[in-house]
């Protein structure tokens, strides 16, 4: 079970230097690959904000292939009490929260994440 955090989603799509490090776990097909929703949120707005509506729905519609995550009360809570244990900021903490509800591998370039277990951390280029 893999976990993509927004910024690899965005990479990936933009065709990056990093592109290669998260194509293995989004070209996953089902239930392999878990899309927490508040990642829709980030990569819908930042897609829709630089390259229109059509993208951005072309984009969730591809993103939405693998298994889509709801935050729930439970699901906060750990967030809640991940962001304060590991410093991190509220919407890391619900991906990080996401990806152990589910024992997920958590694929990311975003330094917050750097050093955290169960984490395949790729340095920004």
């Amino acid at each position: 079970m893999n976990v993509v955090d927004s910024c690899g989603w965005l990479e990936y799509f933009a065709g990056g230097t990093n592109s290669v490090f998260f194509a293995p776990p989004i070209e996953l097909e089902g239930d392999a690959l878990i899309v927490p929703t508040l990642c829709l949120y980030e990569v819908f707005k930042n897609i829709l904000v630089q390259f229109g509506r059509q993208e951005a729905v072309e984009k969730i519609a591809a993103m939405r292939q693998g298994h889509v995550v709801e935050l729930d009360a439970d699901l906060a809570l750990s967030a809640a009490k991940l962001s304060v244990d590991l410093q991190l900021p509220m919407a890391d903490s619900v991906i990080l929260a996401t990806a152990r509800r589910y024992n997920a591998q958590l694929w990311t370039q975003d330094a917050h994440f750097e050093g955290i277990e169960d984490v395949h951390y790729c340095r920004k280029t």
